[in-house]
């Protein structure tokens, strides 16, 4: 394909970690003649891993300091001289869990208008709003549990993913805007920080402490996920045969579960796990703000001990899961209709090296204390920390807590 036949892409929020990824992939597949990078956070201070770093390094690459609450910076986000981008992928938003309304009505709802509305003015050939998997609520025993297509009705459980949903409706009344909505499960990978990311830092803990990690709720509560390759292959797929105004589920084929994901980290870190199941679930649902903030301080004690002890003084990342992430809200998605445009995914389902790629990066970015994983060190809680067990004797891990 000759070089001005490749596309122009505008990637906003593309510091982040699927804009990073998204970029790399975009490079390394020669795909595009130009890429521009609009965010807050400028490559140098977002965390980026050596291939990303190359890849943002490359001449086809453009970083542009964007506030994209501000309607003037997001028009200076799209102007280009004259020439438009072809496909505008916006996955800038308001990411943590736990945030009030006015963060999420500025940061998710005001920041996808602007910059939905300035891509119907420009007449881009697509604009994708990434939205989340995380709207269709279910507590239903897992028995009764059916993958979620995207025009099944939407409940929400989320804060962030009840804006989300305000900004899908809204770009129905956008004049002019050609406009995809993809609605992604778990997505993990390099530069994860909030997926996967926090159980594998909470089961190094539970190595470093010599406890077994326990959970609630049970094994079979569905976690759906998809690798942020994938992801990506798809988002270009997207682009090129996606249909205006249609949503897409972006989940891989493995119907993930929690007990699956726990079976991998505990492969990884050589330690036991169980799962409270859904009495003890429900009788900790009444208390549930307490409940997770003692679990979260009790992580946060060790990983703060390993971190000191090697010397890391600066990470992006925390063993710290918001209380809404852990409610007993299965994530299945039906991935039908990526499947029936003939997509095929590279890693289909979770898996022990995809999880391990994750874990070394940090650790070769020096980001990961690797005191939690050496076994030689063993950290005591003190027993009026622990919620559902104590550290035994001589070392010998008791019953943990609660994740």
């Amino acid at each position: 394909m000759a070089e001005k036949q490749r596309a122009r892409v505008l990637i906003l929020g593309g510091t982040g970690f699927i804009g990073r990824n998204l970029v790399h992939y975009l490079i390394k597949n020669e795909l595009v003649a130009k890429v521009r990078v609009a965010d807050k956070v400028p490559p140098q201070m977002a965390w980026l891993n050596p291939h990303h770093t190359e890849s943002f390094s490359s001449p086809k690459v453009e970083f542009r300091h964007s506030n994209l609450i501000n309607p003037a910076s997001v028009d200076n986000a799209f102007a280009d001289d004259g020439e438009e981008f072809d496909f505008v992928i916006n996955v800038a938003a308001e990411t943590k869990y736990g945030q009030t309304e006015p963060v999420y009505k500025e940061g998710v709802v005001r920041l996808s208008h602007n910059c939905a509305v300035t891509a119907a003015r420009h007449k881009v050939k697509v604009y994708m709003e990434f939205s989340t998997g995380q709207m269709y609520s279910s507590d239903k025993p897992e028995d009764d549990i059916k993958a979620n297509k995207e025009d099944c009705k939407c409940d929400p459980w989320t804060h962030m993913a009840r804006h989300k949903l305000e900004v899908e409706r809204d770009l129905e009344n956008i004049p002019d805007l050609n406009y995809i909505i993809v609605r992604p499960a778990i997505v993990y990978g390099p530069g994860d920080k909030n997926g996967l990311t926090p159980r594998l830092i909470i089961g190094a803990i539970y190595k470093y402490m010599k406890e077994k990690m326990k959970m609630l709720w049970t094994k079979d509560l569905k976690m759906n996920t998809i690798h942020v390759e994938d992801l990506c292959a798809a988002v270009w797929t997207l682009c090129q045969q996606g249909k205006p105004g249609q949503i897409y589920n972006l989940v891989d084929k493995g119907d993930t579960t929690q007990g699956r994901i726990s079976e991998l980290v505990s492969e990884i870190f050589d330690i036991n796990f169980d799962f409270v199941g859904s009495i003890m679930s429900n009788m900790a649902k009444l208390n549930m703000t307490n409940v997770v903030e003692d679990i979260n301080d009790k992580h946060m004690a060790p990983w703060a001990d390993a971190c000191q002890r090697d010397n890391i003084v600066n990470t992006p990342l925390n063993p710290f899961i918001d209380q809404e992430l852990l409610y007993n809200k299965h994530l299945c998605l039906d991935p039908a209709r990526l499947t029936d445009m003939g997509f095929t995914w590279e890693r289909p389902s979770l898996c022990v090296d995809t999880l391990r790629e994750v874990l070394d990066d940090y650790i070769k970015m020096g980001l990961f204390p690797t005191s939690l994983l050496s076994g030689e060190v063993f950290y005591s809680q003190p027993v009026g920390d622990l919620v559902d067990g104590e550290a035994g004797e001589d070392g010998e891990g008791g019953e943990g807590d609660t994740v």
